[in-house]
């Protein structure tokens, strides 16, 4: 049953991560530590392992249909090799249930964010069409 799971994560984590463009660890690291019971360390380590494949077929997909800004991906995926580095020491540094919450955080911060842009792009949508959409 656990294979059963793990495959269905890995379908809505890959899809979800090609789709919207989100980082499969928004989706692999709650799961794994929730689902599966892995601790906060070896979910964030099996995440990142996972997520290297799906970014590459991703990557590739996208590149075909011309829309990876080349430069930017050169220096931020350069700085964030170099930033892994030191972002993984800490992790192994901190202890599990601080981390656990660290990461939480981050991602309720994460999800105002995106949402209060979501509703911003929304409105702004209302606005400039002077009614609403199909969707809204």
């Amino acid at each position: 049953m656990e294979i059963v799971g793990l495959v269905m994560l890995g379908l809505f984590a890959g899809t979800l991560a090609s789709t919207l463009g989100v980082g499969g660890g928004i989706i692999f690291v709650p799961v794994l530590t929730s689902v599966f019971v892995f601790g906060q360390l070896e979910a964030q380590g099996t995440s990142l392992a996972i997520i290297l494949p799906t970014a590459i077929i991703g990557t590739l997909t996208h590149a075909r249909a011309g829309r990876v800004v080349w430069n930017v991906a050169y220096v931020t995926g350069g700085l964030g090799i170099v930033f892994a580095l030191v972002g993984a020491q800490l992790a192994q540094a901190m202890d599990e249930a601080i981390l656990s919450k660290v990461f939480a955080v981050v991602l309720a911060v994460l999800a105002i964010r995106m949402a209060r842009r979501a509703w911003g792009l929304r409105s702004e949508s209302i606005a400039t069409n002077g009614r609403r959409d199909a969707t809204g």
